[in-house]
């Protein structure tokens, strides 16, 4: 076989529709990847390679495996997230936290079963959880008191669910991280946000490039630095 019919490193990315997603979709496609960009809501019917995935509905994430089988993904980016109730405790909310819960700690665990025999059949084979530094339980409330009880606690499980889908799948030779993006320019993280896009993608995927089995399990910074638990 010759490199000019080589599979292409392929990734999978969910929550593409905007933001960070758009941008690493972006980026990777810029690379040379192809990208399986993934998106809540309508997508144009003769697009390549863009599905539809309600991360919300575990039907939704059963049938984006169902219409990937036999496709070997190399890097799977859990990135769709919701940011949820900011006010605290006072105006906390029972739906709207297990509406945040559902999205940003229940729906990558779903993604990554729904799309395991993919992983295996990848060469790369790592699986990026982009979390946040907010639910880190020694960092997170260092210099941000906000209130975000839903969006702390859902990326405090993503963290757990990092470390144990990282023992659990070590066996397949998969590794899985949990990335801290940054104070990103984005519609959630807010006109103060002190992170471009561009500066924060470039730096996540550099990361991911270079992710290897012994990195399973860590949660580091799109900097590069390590985070703490």
């Amino acid at each position: 076989m010759t490199s000019s019919t080589a599979r292409p490193q392929t990734v999978l990315i969910t929550g593409t529709s905007r933001g960070l997603g758009a941008e690493l979709a972006r980026i990777y496609t810029a690379d040379g990847w192809r990208v399986i960009a993934c998106q809540r809501g309508p997508v144009p019917p003769d697009a390549r390679d863009r599905l539809a995935l309600d991360v919300t509905d575990p039907a939704s994430i059963d049938a984006l495996g169902r219409a990937l089988q036999g496709v070997a993904i190399d890097v799977l980016i859990n990135n769709a997230a919701v940011r949820g109730d900011i006010g605290g405790l006072a105006t906390l909310d029972t739906k709207g936290f297990l509406d945040v819960m559902r999205v940003n700690a229940l729906a990558p665990l779903l993604v990554t079963r729904a799309l395991l025999a993919n992983l295996r059949a990848g060469e790369r084979r790592v699986v990026a959880n982009i979390s946040s530094r907010a639910g880190s339980l020694a960092e997170g409330t260092l210099d941000d008191d906000d209130g975000d009880y839903a969006y702390r606690c859902s990326k405090a499980a993503l963290n757990m669910a990092t470390v144990k889908l990282a023992q659990d799948l070590n066996s397949d030779g998969i590794s899985v991280v949990s990335l801290h993006p940054g104070w990103v320019q984005t519609d959630m993280g807010g006109s103060e946000a002190v992170v471009s896009v561009a500066e924060s993608a470039a730096g996540l995927k550099a990361i991911i490039d270079k992710t290897v089995l012994t990195d399973s399990g860590s949660f580091r910074a799109y900097e590069g630095r390590r985070v703490s638990w």
